[in-house]
């Protein structure tokens, strides 16, 4: 699914308008009406509504909804602010519209306003405005918006809460944003709500279809995608009634240290759930017998150290190394870092310690391999590009970095960006919070590791990887509980995140 900018989503609706054809005020009608049976669907006929609505097509739609309600019987107040004296003509048609209910009590606001009397049962309906905010809101707008959010009633947001802008909001005002306990999107999901520090605003997020053109969003050029299962079954290659063990490709895992023989059991057990045919960890001496007892169907390559990694495997004999779970910050371990990216030819994954050292030796970017993948997590991403205001501008360094030297970069968090070397980002869809938890990115590098060792192009494997790894995350969830979560669930569940892309196949 693209993801729009607000000013392509309102290209969306006009080209929607001119092709259908359909005049606006009944596409205005047309997702009213969606708006209404989720309001309905989600809250019944027993609460009372309390409509606020801006002057813009936002609030038309905010106005259309209070009289949709009325009819059904609901309880519901409206307030429609017009300062200016300037309305969107659809939302002036609605304001008629409304007129005309009697069971409505409808109050046009062009001066002075006495905010009302609301009870925690309420239901907020914020239309104040929509796509279209490229500011901060200020004056009387931001004073409203304040005392919303003080009244603990429950917030449902048309379409964008109002005063959130649809990317970027490093320099909004965060006291003047509506704090919605439901979003309710029009068509698509907007960029603003994948962003962790928007959260509470954007509450839960439904998306509602409300019919805009097919042909005019795929018209809309775009870098931004979310990704959807109809995008990953595909790619889950089907394995041949004649494989073996060696044509279903050897990994190389460059993991652990003393204290840290976890990471590399993880991402061992990892890929060997993810189809590989043989897996190697190269690891400290400390760490041989336990990665033995652990994890049997691994091969365990000694580092001459008991310690750390201390020198380079000569690897042309695997087809995919992944390096860095556990790997430590010893001085001594950078160097067969950079022996491995510099030396080896192989589909290669940094992680974890590899990309701590990357960002002590920046130099090394220019020497990393093509289509290599990296997999930090927001701050391993700042020791590498620098401070980012905000994950807008994460998003933007993490892309950045990807087209300046030709590789993927998997930046972890509920909705991971795979950020391809086209400028094309992916956000997952797959995931839950239960999977915050030490461990879990090093499974995701066995995966990877293991899908690439068994052929998949980087592209694929990173978006198939991530993929796999939020389902199998999202099935532990499921048996067990976000609050009890392991890594070693998420491995435990890897086989029903994969059959249930096979089913089908």
């Amino acid at each position: 699914m693209k993801i729009l900018t607000g000013g392509q989503f309102r290209e969306l609706d006009s080209y929607t308008i001119e092709h259908e054809p359909i005049a606006s005020i009944d596409l205005m009608e047309r997702a009213s009406q969606a708006i209404t049976a989720a309001l309905l669907e989600r809250f019944g006929h027993e609460r009372r509504f309390v409509v606020f609505s801006g002057p813009g097509g936002n609030g038309g739609d905010g106005l259309a909804v209070a009289r949709m309600l009325a009819a059904t019987g609901c309880d519901v107040e409206a307030f429609l602010f017009n300062v200016t004296g300037r309305l969107n003509p659809d939302c002036a048609t609605n304001l008629e519209r409304l007129h005309q209910v009697e069971n409505v009590l409808t109050h046009e606001i062009t001066s002075e306003f006495t905010f009302p009397e609301l009870r925690p049962t309420d239901i907020i309906i914020d239309a104040l405005f929509g796509t279209g905010l490229n500011k901060p809101l200020g004056g009387g707008f931001a004073l409203v918006t304040k005392r919303i959010n003080q009244m603990g009633s429950t917030v449902v947001a048309i379409d964008v809460p109002s005063g959130l802008m649809c990317e970027d909001n490093a320099y909004n005002d965060s006291t003047a944003i509506i704090r919605a306990k439901l979003t309710l999107s029009l068509q698509t999901m907007k960029l603003a709500f994948l962003f962790p520090e928007n959260e509470k605003y954007v509450g839960e997020v439904q998306l509602l279809d409300i019919g805009l053109s097919k042909e005019g969003e795929a018209s809309l050029k775009t870098h931004l995608w979310l990704t959807e299962p109809e995008d990953v079954r595909p790619l889950l290659r089907t394995r041949s009634r004649f494989a073996h063990k060696g044509s279903m490709g050897h990994a190389l895992l460059v993991a652990g240290s003393r204290g840290m023989a976890g990471a590399a059991i993880l991402a061992a057990r990892a890929a060997l759930r993810s189809g590989v045919g043989k897996v190697s960890v190269h690891t400290p001496h400390a760490n041989t017998d336990i990665l033995q007892i652990t994890v049997p169907e691994a091969i365990v390559q000694m580092d001459i150290d008991q310690e750390f990694v201390s020198s380079a495997l000569e690897a042309s004999n695997y087809q995919a190394i992944g390096i860095g779970p556990g790997l430590g910050q010893s001085r001594y371990t950078a160097t067969p870092i950079h022996d491995y990216i510099t030396q080896q030819a192989a589909p290669m994954v940094l992680d974890a310690d590899a990309l701590n050292h990357l960002a002590d030796h920046r130099e090394w970017l220019a020497d990393l391999p093509t289509d290599c993948i990296l997999t930090p997590h927001p701050k391993e991403m700042e020791r590498i590009v620098g401070h980012c205001a905000n994950s807008f501008d994460r998003m933007n360094r993490a892309r950045g970095l990807a087209i300046a030297h030709h590789c993927f970069v998997i930046l972890k968090g509920r909705y991971t960006m795979v950020c391809a070397p086209t400028g094309d980002v992916f956000f997952n869809t797959t995931g839950n919070s239960g999977m915050a938890t030490a461990g879990s990115g090093d499974v995701l590098t066995g995966i990877l590791t293991a899908l690439l060792a068994q052929g998949y192009l980087s592209s694929e494997a990173a978006i198939l990887g991530v993929w796999l790894h939020g389902l199998a995350g999202d099935f532990a969830a499921s048996a067990l509980c976000e609050e009890s979560l392991t890594a070693s669930d998420i491995i435990n569940h890897l086989p029903p995140a994969f059959k249930s892309l096979t089913s089908n196949l």
